[in-house]
C-alpha cells in the first residue's frame, strides 16, 4: 500500500466496521493493533476517498479518546491501516 503522507507511521490493523448504515456507507467502530487489546473509536470526524490507479483508499479521521488518528481502508486487498 502506498502511504500518501510519508511523515506518519502506518501499521496494519484489524477493524470492526459497520457497513451500510444510514448516510454513512462505512463506519469503523473498533480496531486492534498486533498484540494489543481492542480500541474503541470514540467519534468519526471526517471521511474521504482517494483514487490511486486501480486502488481506492477510504480514509477515516477518527478520535480515540482525545487522540486523533486516521484509519485507511484499501478496497483492492480489503486491508485496514492505522496512521498516527
Amino acid at each position: 500500500m502506498k502511504n500518501f503522507n510519508n511523515k506518519n507511521k502506518t501499521e496494519r490493523v484489524e477493524v470492526m466496521a459497520l457497513f451500510g448504515y444510514e448516510m454513512t456507507p462505512c463506519q469503523p467502530l473498533t480496531f486492534r493493533r498486533r498484540g494489543q487489546k481492542e480500541t474503541e473509536v470514540t467519534e468519526l470526524l471526517r471521511t474521504q476517498i482517494h483514487f490511486a490507479g486501480q486502488v481506492t483508499l477510504h480514509i477515516f479521521d477518527v478520535l480515540v479518546g482525545r487522540e486523533q488518528m486516521r484509519l485507511e481502508f484499501n478496497s483492492s486487498d480489503l486491508s485496514w491501516y492505522l496512521t498516527q
